[in-house]
């Protein structure tokens, strides 16, 4: 008998003693449904979370990068009061480090500051009202929902125009067009000619959905007139990102005239840095989860386990009959690997149509998604936690002599 022959005995053989034993078999893969439906969940919420952070972080964009006095990632306490007696970036800085830059597309000075915003009798406030040029649209990769971005004789001249963040659109003017209103920002008033496209996602709140733009000479005219300013530099397609890096390195070390002894007294940014950090933190937290959620699935094998030594206990007569009329070692134990496999795929199944519904319900609250991976890798696991839980008994009944078999009662 062929390796495919004998599967096809073995399925039909193990559907076979399933069906007869329709309550037992129900009860033993109840284990294996509660650890299915938890490992699904955690699966679910993970990749969930991991593509909503990478539709958020895309925002920020790999070919961008953030000269600036601290770094994003700061790992130590003292690491952090290292960084917090840098000088900060000025705007003569900013300015001259413009001029010298060749291998940007655009780049961006930025001043920020959180603040109120009036608009008639309502009011929000946002965490950043940034001041910048008109090359904070290329830069940033903003998209306009309506209206447009401040140009450049703006910038220059400081008029009192604003973009506003989606959030802060919708908190000021509910249903009505922003387009073409007048908010208050620091007691002046300023006119609404654009509004951004919404980003959401993890960083919806707090990030460029709340943001309100403004020219750079009215945020130090009404803000801050001495403000610590970043540099939002995206390279020119065709350059190298880290030759692009190192030249901009270089220009801030000479304009901030920091000695060829000394370490950088500022920090350049991008995009990896975020992403991996996240990913060693995600990768934490999933191996925790997953080891907690795979301890029921351990519990629902030692059941299988149980439930397959009393099945072979039971069917020692049929083992017995089996190889006395030829049935090798191999074939007994593919059946009751099978049957065993069999039991669990099916808790699996259970595991996963309850899964479902539960997923739904989570994408209300939180980042969730039951994709056909997570579906294809949970029925996977369940097979092979019943191999592996069944090969012990399914090795003890292949091992059989076939004599002391038959006599059994």
């Amino acid at each position: 008998m062929t390796l495919l022959a004998e599967i096809r005995e073995g399925l039909r053989i193990a559907l076979t003693a399933i069906r007869a034993n329709k309550l037992r078999s129900c009860l033993t893969t109840l284990g294996v449904i509660i650890g299915i439906l938890t490992v699904t969940l955690m699966g679910t919420a993970i990749e969930g979370l991991n593509r909503s952070f990478m539709q958020s972080i895309s925002s920020i964009g790999a070919d961008v990068l953030y000269a600036q006095r601290q770094d994003w990632i700061i790992r130590s306490h003292e690491e952090w009061l290292t960084m917090r007696k840098r000088r900060p970036v000025t705007v003569s800085q900013a300015e001259s480090i413009l001029r010298q830059v060749e291998f940007a597309k655009a780049i961006s000075p930025i001043a920020q500051r959180g603040g109120k915003i009036q608009y008639q009798d309502r009011d929000t406030l946002s965490p950043a009202i940034v001041g910048t040029t008109d090359q904070y649209a290329i830069s940033a990769g903003v998209s306009l929902n309506a209206g447009r971005f401040i140009t450049s004789s703006e910038s220059e001249g400081g008029r009192p125009v604003c973009v506003l963040g989606a959030t802060v659109a919708t908190n000021l003017f509910k249903s009505e067009s922003a387009i073409g209103a007048r908010v208050k920002i620091a007691g002046r008033n300023f006119d609404v000619v654009g509004v951004l496209e919404p980003v959401g996602g993890l960083f919806g709140e707090g990030g460029v959905d709340s943001q309100i733009v403004i020219p750079l000479n009215q945020f130090l005219t009404l803000l801050d007139n001495n403000p610590d300013v970043s540099l939002q530099v995206k390279v020119a397609s065709g350059e190298g990102l880290e030759e692009a890096r190192e030249e901009l390195r270089a220009i801030m070390r000479k304009v901030r005239q920091v000695k060829p002894s000394d370490p950088d007294d500022f920090s350049i940014n991008q995009q990896d840095q975020i992403v991996s950090a996240f990913r060693q933190v995600a990768g934490t937290i999933a191996a925790v989860g997953l080891f907690i959620t795979g301890l029921s699935l351990f519990v629902g094998g030692i059941g299988i386990m149980n439930i397959m030594f009393v099945s072979v206990a039971e069917r020692t007569k049929e083992i017995g009959i089996r190889k006395a009329i030829g049935a090798k070692h191999r074939t007994i134990l593919i059946q009751f690997l099978i049957e065993a496999a069999a039991i669990c795929v099916l808790g699996g199944l259970i595991g996963l149509a309850l899964a479902w519904p539960i997923t739904l319900i989570m994408a209300k609250v939180m980042p969730s998604t039951l994709s056909p991976t997570i579906v294809c890798l949970a029925l996977v696991v369940a097979a092979l936690t019943g191999i592996i839980s069944g090969f012990l008994p399914a090795w003890r009944a292949a091992r059989m002599n076939p004599v002391d078999a038959l006599r059994s009662e």
